[in-house]
């Protein structure tokens, strides 16, 4: 195999990790606004979710987690020399963090399984959003590789971000009023 299918099935694996990584978040939403409902409905939805969880983290986030960072370290090996580089630097460090978010999912996960909800659905959408600014900051990274562009990019996501929930919420005030 080439270093051309090892970028392709690196890529394929990220997209997929990042897949579980953005729909995670929203099932531990509807899980936690679940708690709102009758006993039998909540019930019978505490069950689906729980079963839409599992599956999700063991069959698709787990596996496409480890294939990505098999894939990466290839390349790498491969292509030594990018280590020496500013902004390959940076995307390890933010791969780091995105390993750091990806078990701290499972740490939700497995409080949500034994009935344990730190976390109001708002506070969850807004966790949901962490996987967003880890992917611009690395595919600016990767496609710019340069270390203060990316910072450009981020930041405009991050002030959308906030806007955009800033929204959220005071749609979410008018509408209870």
């Amino acid at each position: 195999m080439t270093y051309l299918h090892f970028k392709a099935l690196h890529i394929i694996f990220v997209v997929s990790w990042f897949a579980g990584l953005f729909y995670m978040p929203r099932l531990f939403v509807y899980h936690t606004e679940a708690r709102d409902k009758t006993e039998a409905e909540r019930q019978v939805l505490f069950a689906q979710f729980s079963k839409m969880e599992k599956l999700l983290w063991n069959a698709i986030m787990t596996p496409a987690c480890w294939l990505t960072i098999i894939f990466g370290s290839i390349m790498l090996y491969i292509t030594p020399s990018w280590l020496d580089q500013d902004w390959m630097q940076l995307k390890l460090l933010f791969v780091a963090g995105l390993l750091a978010y990806h078990f701290y999912t499972r740490k939700i996960l497995l409080e949500l399984r034994r009935g344990i909800f730190r976390f109001s659905s708002f506070q969850l959408r807004l966790f949901n959003e962490i996987a967003t600014i880890f992917l611009f900051s690395i595919v600016f990274l990767v496609v710019l590789k340069n270390t203060v562009d990316w910072l450009w990019g981020v930041l405009g996501l991050v002030i959308f971000a906030v806007l955009m929930m800033t929204a959220v919420r005071i749609v979410k005030r008018i509408r209870e009023k």
